[in-house]
Protein backbone atom coordinates (compact mmCIF):
# COMPACT_ATOMS: atom_id res chain seq x y z
CA UNK A 1 0.00 0.00 0.00
CA UNK A 2 2.77 2.82 -1.31
CA UNK A 3 1.73 6.02 -1.97
CA UNK A 4 2.36 8.67 -4.53
CA UNK A 5 2.99 11.18 -1.28
CA UNK A 6 6.41 10.73 0.00
CA UNK A 7 5.19 7.55 2.42
CA UNK A 8 1.97 8.10 3.64
CA UNK A 9 -0.72 5.69 3.78
CA UNK A 10 -4.64 6.78 4.39
CA UNK A 11 -5.81 4.50 6.48
CA UNK A 12 -9.87 3.56 7.07
CA UNK A 13 -10.02 6.76 9.65
CA UNK A 14 -8.88 8.62 6.82
CA UNK A 15 -5.85 10.08 7.78
CA UNK A 16 -2.63 9.78 6.44
CA UNK A 17 0.15 7.93 7.96
CA UNK A 18 3.57 6.60 7.40
CA UNK A 19 4.14 3.14 6.19
CA UNK A 20 7.56 2.10 8.00
CA UNK A 21 9.63 0.67 5.62
CA UNK A 22 10.55 -2.01 8.87
CA UNK A 23 7.00 -3.42 7.93
CA UNK A 24 7.96 -4.33 4.38
CA UNK A 25 7.78 -7.99 5.42
CA UNK A 26 4.48 -8.02 5.33
CA UNK A 27 4.12 -7.17 2.18
CA UNK A 28 6.38 -9.78 0.93
CA UNK A 29 5.11 -12.97 3.08
CA UNK A 30 4.57 -16.70 2.22
CA UNK A 31 0.63 -15.91 3.43
CA UNK A 32 0.48 -13.42 1.01
CA UNK A 33 1.72 -15.19 -1.82
CA UNK A 34 -0.65 -17.37 -0.86
CA UNK A 35 -3.70 -15.56 -1.39
CA UNK A 36 -1.90 -13.26 -4.07
CA UNK A 37 0.32 -15.60 -6.22
CA UNK A 38 2.32 -12.84 -8.59
CA UNK A 39 2.50 -15.53 -11.42
CA UNK A 40 -0.66 -17.00 -10.91
CA UNK A 41 -2.02 -13.27 -11.22
CA UNK A 42 0.01 -11.79 -14.04
CA UNK A 43 0.78 -15.07 -16.37
CA UNK A 44 -1.98 -13.93 -18.39
CA UNK A 45 -0.59 -10.53 -19.14
CA UNK A 46 2.85 -10.47 -19.03
CA UNK A 47 5.36 -12.27 -22.02
CA UNK A 48 8.97 -12.79 -22.88
CA UNK A 49 10.57 -9.72 -23.99
CA UNK A 50 8.31 -6.96 -22.48
CA UNK A 51 9.01 -3.85 -20.58
CA UNK A 52 6.66 -3.83 -17.64
CA UNK A 53 6.41 -1.14 -15.32
CA UNK A 54 5.89 -1.65 -11.54
CA UNK A 55 4.29 0.83 -9.87
CA UNK A 56 4.57 1.31 -5.86
CA UNK A 57 6.81 -1.89 -5.80
CA UNK A 58 7.93 -1.85 -2.07
CA UNK A 59 9.97 -4.54 -1.43
CA UNK A 60 9.38 -6.49 -4.65
CA UNK A 61 6.66 -8.92 -3.54
CA UNK A 62 5.42 -8.60 -7.98
CA UNK A 63 8.90 -7.22 -9.32
CA UNK A 64 11.23 -10.35 -8.93
CA UNK A 65 8.70 -12.57 -10.31
CA UNK A 66 7.90 -10.23 -13.41
CA UNK A 67 11.62 -9.97 -13.65
CA UNK A 68 11.42 -14.02 -14.30
CA UNK A 69 8.25 -13.25 -16.68
CA UNK A 70 9.66 -11.05 -18.92
CA UNK A 71 12.82 -13.19 -19.42
CA UNK A 72 16.58 -11.73 -20.29
CA UNK A 73 15.65 -10.23 -23.16
CA UNK A 74 12.65 -8.32 -20.96
CA UNK A 75 12.52 -5.61 -18.57
CA UNK A 76 11.03 -4.74 -15.01
CA UNK A 77 11.02 -0.86 -14.25
CA UNK A 78 10.45 -0.89 -10.17
CA UNK A 79 9.42 2.44 -8.97
CA UNK A 80 8.70 3.69 -5.63
CA UNK A 81 8.59 6.60 -3.48
CA UNK A 82 11.02 5.03 -0.58
CA UNK A 83 14.32 4.72 -0.57
CA UNK A 84 14.28 2.25 1.71
CA UNK A 85 11.64 -0.05 -0.53
CA UNK A 86 14.03 0.49 -3.32
CA UNK A 87 17.39 -0.81 -1.11
CA UNK A 88 15.26 -3.78 -0.06
CA UNK A 89 14.46 -5.34 -3.40
CA UNK A 90 18.11 -4.16 -4.22
CA UNK A 91 19.29 -6.39 -1.39
CA UNK A 92 16.95 -9.20 -2.59
CA UNK A 93 18.37 -9.06 -6.03
CA UNK A 94 21.92 -8.49 -5.57
CA UNK A 95 24.05 -11.11 -7.13
CA UNK A 96 21.26 -12.54 -9.14
CA UNK A 97 20.26 -12.77 -12.66
CA UNK A 98 17.24 -10.32 -11.86
CA UNK A 99 20.05 -7.41 -11.02
CA UNK A 100 20.12 -6.67 -14.57
CA UNK A 101 16.92 -6.97 -15.37
CA UNK A 102 15.19 -4.87 -12.92
CA UNK A 103 15.81 -1.05 -12.99
CA UNK A 104 15.04 0.53 -9.88
CA UNK A 105 13.33 3.95 -10.10
CA UNK A 106 12.27 6.36 -6.97
CA UNK A 107 9.52 8.73 -8.16
CA UNK A 108 9.04 12.07 -7.17
CA UNK A 109 6.16 13.70 -5.42
CA UNK A 110 3.27 13.67 -7.22
CA UNK A 111 5.43 12.52 -10.54
CA UNK A 112 6.56 8.91 -11.71
CA UNK A 113 9.28 10.26 -13.43
CA UNK A 114 9.58 7.10 -16.18
CA UNK A 115 10.05 8.06 -19.52
CA UNK A 116 10.98 4.45 -21.50
CA UNK A 117 8.24 3.24 -23.38
CA UNK A 118 6.26 -0.08 -21.26
CA UNK A 119 3.94 -2.36 -21.91
CA UNK A 120 2.66 -3.20 -18.73
CA UNK A 121 2.06 -1.23 -15.70
CA UNK A 122 0.60 -3.09 -12.66
CA UNK A 123 -0.63 -0.50 -9.78
CA UNK A 124 -1.41 -3.10 -6.93
CA UNK A 125 -3.20 -1.77 -3.76
CA UNK A 126 -1.30 1.64 -4.36
CA UNK A 127 -3.76 3.66 -6.63
CA UNK A 128 -6.22 4.82 -3.70
CA UNK A 129 -3.44 6.72 -1.98
CA UNK A 130 -3.03 9.37 -5.42
CA UNK A 131 -4.52 12.39 -4.66
CA UNK A 132 -4.51 13.35 -8.55
CA UNK A 133 -5.41 10.48 -10.53
CA UNK A 134 -6.07 12.21 -13.47
CA UNK A 135 -2.86 13.11 -13.65
CA UNK A 136 -1.19 9.63 -12.90
CA UNK A 137 -3.35 8.43 -15.52
CA UNK A 138 -1.81 10.53 -18.26
CA UNK A 139 1.43 10.30 -17.08
CA UNK A 140 0.90 6.42 -17.56
CA UNK A 141 -1.05 7.02 -20.77
CA UNK A 142 2.35 8.90 -21.85
CA UNK A 143 4.84 6.31 -21.69
CA UNK A 144 2.43 3.02 -22.38
CA UNK A 145 3.10 1.87 -25.66
CA UNK A 146 0.17 1.65 -28.16
CA UNK A 147 -1.99 -1.29 -26.82
CA UNK A 148 -0.74 -1.69 -23.58
CA UNK A 149 -1.92 -2.82 -20.54
CA UNK A 150 -2.29 -1.66 -16.89
CA UNK A 151 -3.64 -3.67 -14.27
CA UNK A 152 -5.30 -2.14 -11.35
CA UNK A 153 -5.93 -3.43 -8.18
CA UNK A 154 -7.50 -2.20 -4.99
CA UNK A 155 -8.16 -3.51 -1.52
CA UNK A 156 -11.75 -4.09 -0.61
CA UNK A 157 -11.34 -2.33 2.98
CA UNK A 158 -9.49 0.73 1.96
CA UNK A 159 -12.03 1.38 -1.03
CA UNK A 160 -15.32 0.88 -1.86
CA UNK A 161 -17.06 -0.16 -5.18
CA UNK A 162 -18.16 3.42 -5.53
CA UNK A 163 -14.13 4.94 -5.38
CA UNK A 164 -12.91 2.20 -8.04
CA UNK A 165 -16.06 2.62 -10.10
CA UNK A 166 -14.55 6.66 -10.31
CA UNK A 167 -11.12 5.76 -10.80
CA UNK A 168 -11.86 3.37 -13.83
CA UNK A 169 -14.09 6.37 -15.20
CA UNK A 170 -10.88 8.32 -14.58
CA UNK A 171 -8.72 6.22 -16.59
CA UNK A 172 -11.29 6.11 -19.48
CA UNK A 173 -11.67 9.84 -19.64
CA UNK A 174 -7.68 9.23 -19.93
CA UNK A 175 -7.93 7.41 -23.00
CA UNK A 176 -7.62 3.80 -21.68
CA UNK A 177 -10.17 1.14 -22.66
CA UNK A 178 -11.47 -1.65 -19.89
CA UNK A 179 -10.80 -5.14 -20.96
CA UNK A 180 -12.24 -7.10 -18.36
CA UNK A 181 -12.52 -7.42 -14.75
CA UNK A 182 -10.22 -10.27 -13.34
CA UNK A 183 -10.90 -12.18 -10.18
CA UNK A 184 -8.09 -11.22 -7.46
CA UNK A 185 -9.27 -12.79 -4.18
CA UNK A 186 -11.57 -10.88 -2.38
CA UNK A 187 -10.16 -7.20 -4.16
CA UNK A 188 -11.42 -5.07 -7.16
CA UNK A 189 -9.55 -5.26 -9.93
CA UNK A 190 -9.86 -4.25 -13.95
CA UNK A 191 -7.75 -4.79 -17.07
CA UNK A 192 -7.36 -1.57 -18.95
CA UNK A 193 -5.42 -0.69 -22.79
CA UNK A 194 -4.14 2.48 -24.39
CA UNK A 195 -5.87 1.05 -27.72
CA UNK A 196 -4.89 2.68 -30.54
CA UNK A 197 -8.48 4.01 -32.22
CA UNK A 198 -8.60 3.75 -35.56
Amino acid sequence: MLTFEEGQVKVADGKNRVCPVERAGRLDSRVRRWFQNPRKILKPHIKKGMTVLDMGCGPGFFSVEMAEMVGKSGRVIAVDLQEGMLRKLGDKIKGTEFEKRILLVKCEKGKIGVSEPVDFVLAFYMLHEIPNQDKFFKEIRSILKPNGQIFIVEPPIHVSKTAFEETVGKAVAAGFTPLERPKVFLNKAVLLSNKVRI
